[in-house]
């Protein structure tokens, strides 16, 4: 089936060339299905690029999507025009009177902040709190999760000695739980933060199931056990290329940046790197939309 996505957004032509089938709202309007209505909380500075890396994975599905984008009133992003913001995006104004099947709230690059001085942050709270009843399950991403670990279950950040970036391996920590039905016991997955959160604690809160770890980028795949709260330290979605391209920009502003750990073939940055979790993400968030949304949200919301 489907992803259905806005009427010329530029993600559209570049899934297209891949062989993604999607739909645009004039068409799927004439589909006599219940689709599933999913919200994106599009954080990132690039958000073109981030548009196109959350659609590819949730094309990958028999149900029907519908997508709307969503970005913060309180911070205007420099990185996108303004245009592409008022024809894709609505502010929370637009949208907190409906009811969506699921979310999804992206990193952003601010994890050395601490979250009270995000300039958003009222805002994301009450974002996160309308959620509670507003939305079946939200999947949280980097920065997105760690601040969904923050606000509902009281688990802080720290800052690590130096930035994490690189491809690692995890494990599966549970193998019966369905958010990683059909996953390999030891799978890889990009990383690229300055902060972390507490392993430990984690495992000491009644509410959380930790799903995968990594030895040198700790707690990855976190879950609530309402199924409610989805959160994934790491990045999943990101292209083969999008970890290359971050650290060539801080190489060329002069940050001297450390090269991603086990991404570029023979550790060489001039070579082009592989892809190696696609699968990996391709089924998280497979099913996450099938056993978390779908088989969980009423067909008709009250």
């Amino acid at each position: 089936m489907p992803i259905n996505i806005p009427k010329d957004l530029p993600a559209g032509e570049i899934l297209s060339e891949e062989n993604i089938f999607t739909m645009d709202e004039e068409r799927a309007k004439t589909q006599d299905i219940r689709p599933l209505n999913i919200l994106i909380l599009n954080l990132m500075p690039e958000k073109e690029r981030t548009e196109t890396q959350l659609l590819r994975l949730l094309s990958n599905s028999p149900l029907q999507v519908n997508v709307e984008f969503l970005h913060t009133a309180t911070y205007e992003s420099k990185n996108v025009s303004k245009s592409h913001l008022q024809q894709f995006y609505k502010s929370f104004k637009d949208i907190k009177h409906q009811r969506f099947d699921g979310m999804i709230v992206t990193g952003a690059p601010i994890e050395q902040l601490p979250f009270e001085e995000v300039v958003y942050w009222e805002e994301l709270t009450e974002i996160m709190e309308w959620t509670k009843d507003h939305v079946t399950s939200v999947m949280h991403i980097c920065w997105g999760a760690q601040a969904a670990l923050y606000h509902h279950y009281g688990i802080g950040k720290y800052e690590l000695p130096q930035k994490l970036t690189g491809v690692f391996k995890h494990r599966l920590l549970q193998n019966n739980i369905k958010l990683a039905r059909g996953s390999d016991d030891e799978f890889v997955v990009p990383h690229s933060r300055y902060t972390s959160v507490c392993e430990e604690e984690i495992l000491a809160h009644d509410d959380l199931i930790l799903l995968s770890s990594s030895e040198e980028a700790g707690p990855c795949t976190i879950l609530s056990k309402d199924q409610k709260h989805v959160m994934i330290t790491g990045h999943i979605e990101y292209d083969a290329e999008t970890l290359g391209d971050e650290y060539h920009r801080d190489t060329n502003r002069g940050l001297e940046p450390h090269v991603p750990v086990d991404y570029f073939p023979d550790n060489d940055p001039e070579k082009k790197p592989l892809n190696r979790w696609r699968s990996h993400a391709y089924l998280m968030f497979y099913n996450w939309l099938n056993y978390y949304v779908y088989q969980e949200t009423p067909f008709s919301w009250k």
